[in-house]
């Protein structure tokens, strides 16, 4: 964070899509596995989260939306699961759509794969943090619970 200024605590209001794995013309997803490293504890962990069937209604209702990028009214669809991954194994799930506000699926805590990580290859060895982030983390701590 520039300046060691940034606040991690909590869940942002509107999440991005983050970097993002595409899945094309599968069918709507049941369970999704995820495995992380959380650099600042160091631990890797692994979740496996349930899409409710509720939810994979929603993905493919038609929402009428009004875009402020193009400022145009469309038909939009929620076609997008965004999963936050934090410290402590907390994963947390939105719907998302282009124009459309996300909706909050689900949070999972996520259990600690003892191999580490990259299964075991490494030797239990964890990337090491950038110096900016151990002195964000050395000056304000990590805000567990605020997930």
């Amino acid at each position: 964070p520039k300046d060691l200024k940034s606040d991690p605590r909590g869940w942002p209001e509107r999440p991005g899509a983050g970097a993002g794995k595409q899945v094309v013309g599968a069918d709507l997803p049941r369970l999704i596995y995820v495995r992380w490293q959380s650099l600042v504890e160091p631990q890797t962990y692994e979740a496996y989260i349930v899409i409710p069937e509720a939810t994979r209604q929603l993905m493919v209702i038609g929402e009428k939306a009004f875009c402020r990028a193009d400022a145009k009214w469309i038909t939009g669809y929620r076609d997008m699961l965004t999963v936050g991954l934090a410290p402590g194994g907390i994963a947390k799930v939105w719907l998302m759509g282009g124009c459309l506000a996300p909706i909050n699926v689900t949070r999972v805590q996520g259990t600690v794969v003892k191999k580490g990580p990259y299964g075991g290859k490494s030797g239990g060895q964890h990337r090491p943090l950038s110096a900016t982030s151990k002195a964000y983390i050395e000056k304000y701590g990590i805000p567990y619970g605020s997930w």
